[in-house]
């Protein structure tokens, strides 16, 4: 299936690119999502009367996101504390509900979808650094501290 991007998605292009998915994933997510459109004719002509408009919205999301990255990079460093064993062993877990929560209270605005822990949660006290991606463009890091309570 042939799509035109109305935004710039990650491994597959940038605004106006006409990209080559499967059908599931732009049936499924992309087209109800807005971010893309059949590449049939009338979609591209509509497109290109829109194109100025797409990439001034998609200026102004990055523009956005470098400003929420900045307010990030200004806490840098976030501190949790939870109920830890002898060893430093936590129990339970520090997760992304958390973080975000930590976060919020520092003074930070992120969403939960937007925080990345490919290792999955914390489980140990110590200090942790934690990926923020708030756009394709913008990935920010900073640190968790976790101490026992």
């Amino acid at each position: 299936m042939e799509v035109i991007l109305l935004e710039k998605i990650g491994k597959l292009g940038g605004i106006g690119d006409k990209a080559t998915v499967k059908a599931g994933f732009g049936r499924n997510y992309l087209i109800p999502q807005g971010k893309a459109v059949f590449a049939t004719e009338a979609n591209i002509a509509e497109f290109e009367l829109r194109r100025a408009d797409l990439e001034a919205a998609a200026a102004a999301k990055l523009a956005e996101a470098q400003k929420r990255a900045a307010a990030l990079a200004a806490i840098g460093t976030v501190t949790i504390s939870a109920v830890a064993g002898d060893e430093g062993k936590l129990f339970g877990s520090v997760g992304i509900r958390e973080l975000e929560d930590a976060i919020a209270a520092a003074g930070g605005d992120i969403n939960k979808s937007e925080i990345n822990m490919p290792e999955g949660p914390i489980r140990f006290v110590g200090e942790f650094s934690v990926e923020c991606q708030l756009h394709v463009d913008v990935v920010q890091s900073f640190t968790v501290v976790v101490e026992a309570e």
